[in-house]
């Protein structure tokens, strides 16, 4: 497989420059003041639609596969091609999809599939881990596919696991209670830091489970049942789990959406970590995430009980100052993510569905960037990637150009349907923050971002961001605090006439 390099990806992403010294896509905004490094050429996008969307890259090319055998392709993480949708004899995934996983319908009394994840096989092939689940019930089986390219035919090998058997032994020889054992979906297959191959899995239910796979098949290796628990249980709104390890902080995150996935779901990306790839995994603060579950005693997806738990990145959000609808002002119910880092760590993106204020179910794919923390804390950067450099420092201004007005969006701990309103803060040069919140900030080592609010302190980073409903560039901030709130701030700008 070729590798692709932050060099390669950050010129294709910004577009070549002419020798009139103009971008190929379009003119930058710069700021005022004392002069900064060089500004960042202005991005278009090509939009997609793929629930679920899981990354994987080959060839110096990116695809993510979701749900419905929905699948789309990018050469720079801006422009998206689709290169399949639906459940149908057509698609091009398979030969005839009906056909080949007839079984894995007919044990879900289902006609469609739900989120596919694909990896690369040690020989150089691709294997797609597909599932279907009935889904009113746990009723679901996961198996793999096989091709010899990213794009297909897909040939089935089987069924794997399965979820769902009521008054039946389940994989794991006990009879299936959907309280404890898992719903079989939400795949994702990986290669742990020690080489090891392993898959995550799980939606409701029982909550989310790490089996061992044999690199040969695929396949789990013998007698490990459903393998071992990390989080949920009780029918909690928990799942959709991607584990990222970090070269550079040595964790493994276990990232996983919490809520519902609909407009009304108030879906939300929640994290973990852990020293080991099998947990236990702990939130900021110190909370291990296997005791986040809904009390049984209580209605089925009862989200009080689970809402304490993890390190909230990401929620339903709307930047406030500009009049804004749909896509550019901001999230709705945002999540079921995976990610994707270079070699060497430099580069590390979170690609996830979102749908957007006052547009109902529509959703698209989008990508942003991955930052981590003074302390080893993803931190998500507030805007869509729009080809903005991996450090920081490179497109950061000058301090004296931070000060001014700035919209704030505190993510909270809630699992809500709610949209969070950004407030109007103001960054003041001798460090104080004062507006809607009051406060102190600080910058330090050219990018690292320390906000103190609410008694808290709250570490991160600024950075540049692409402010779609402006059009311009903006300064911002990601940082995420020890009681696991996120924070982000982008400044103030106006839109050209």
């Amino acid at each position: 497989m070729a590798t692709i390099s932050r060099r390669t990806l950050f010129t294709a992403a910004t577009g070549l420059t002419t020798a009139a010294g103009v971008t190929a896509l379009g003119t930058s905004h710069a700021a005022a003041g004392p002069p900064g490094p060089s500004p960042l050429p202005d991005p278009t996008f090509t939009e997609v639609s793929v629930h679920d969307p899981s990354v994987i890259v080959t060839d110096g090319r990116f695809y993510v596969f979701g749900s419905h055998l929905a699948a789309a392709r990018s050469d720079d993480l801006l422009h998206w091609e689709g290169v399949a949708d639906l459940v149908t004899p057509q698609n091009p995934l398979f030969e005839d999809v009906t056909e080949e996983l007839a079984e894995a319908f007919a044990w879900a009394n289902t006609d469609t599939l739900w989120a596919a994840d694909v990896s690369e096989t040690p020989d150089g092939r691709f294997r797609m881990y597909y599932c279907a689940c009935e889904g009113s019930s746990p009723r679901s089986a996961m198996g793999t596919a096989i091709a010899d390219h990213v794009e297909g035919p897909y040939r089935d090998e089987g069924i794997f696991l399965r979820s769902g058997m009521w008054d039946q032994p389940s994989e794991d020889g006990t009879i299936y209670d959907a309280q404890v054992h898992p719903n079989v979906i939400d795949p994702h297959a990986f290669v742990d830091a020690d080489g090891r191959h392993r898959l995550v899995y799980g939606s409701y239910s029982g909550g989310i489970f790490l089996l061992d796979l044999d690199p040969a098949t695929g396949r789990p290796t013998p007698g490990q049942g459903y393998g071992i628990h990390l989080i949920g249980g009780n029918h909690s709104r928990i799942e959709a789990p991607y584990i990222l390890h970090s070269r550079r902080t040595g964790y493994y995150y276990l990232l996983v959406t919490f809520g519902g996935l609909d407009a009304n779901g108030g879906y939300n990306l929640r994290v973990g970590r852990s020293r080991s790839v099998e947990g236990p995994y702990l939130d900021p603060m110190g909370q291990d995430l296997r005791e986040a579950m809904s009390d049984p005693a209580l209605p089925l997806f009862d989200d009080a009980s689970i809402e304490p738990y993890g390190a909230k990145l990401l929620g339903n959000h709307r930047f406030s100052d500009v009049e804004a609808e749909g896509p550019g002002a901001g999230y709705v119910s945002p999540g079921h993510v995976s990610a994707w880092a270079d070699p060497d760590g430099e580069d590390v993106f979170l690609f996830l569905h979102s749908r957007f204020p006052d547009t109902g179910e529509l959703h698209q794919v989008r990508v942003h960037r991955i930052h981590f923390s003074h302390d080893g804390w993803p931190v998500i950067a507030p805007h869509r990637y729009a080809g903005e450099p991996a450090d920081p420092r490179r497109a950061l201004p000058h301090r004296s150009q931070l000060e001014g007005a700035w919209q704030l969006v505190d993510h909270g701990r809630a699992i809500s349907p709610e949209i969070v309103e950004s407030q109007r803060i103001h960054l003041h040069r001798n460090g104080k923050i004062t507006g809607a919140r009051s406060g102190r900030w600080r910058l330090e080592a050219g990018h690292r971002a320390t906000v103190i609010l609410d008694g808290q302190t709250f570490r991160g980073v600024f950075t540049r961001g692409w402010r779609e409903s402006v059009g311009a560039w903006t300064t911002t901030f990601t940082v995420l605090g020890p009681d696991g709130r996120s924070l982000w701030g982008t400044q103030e700008v106006r839109a050209e006439s």
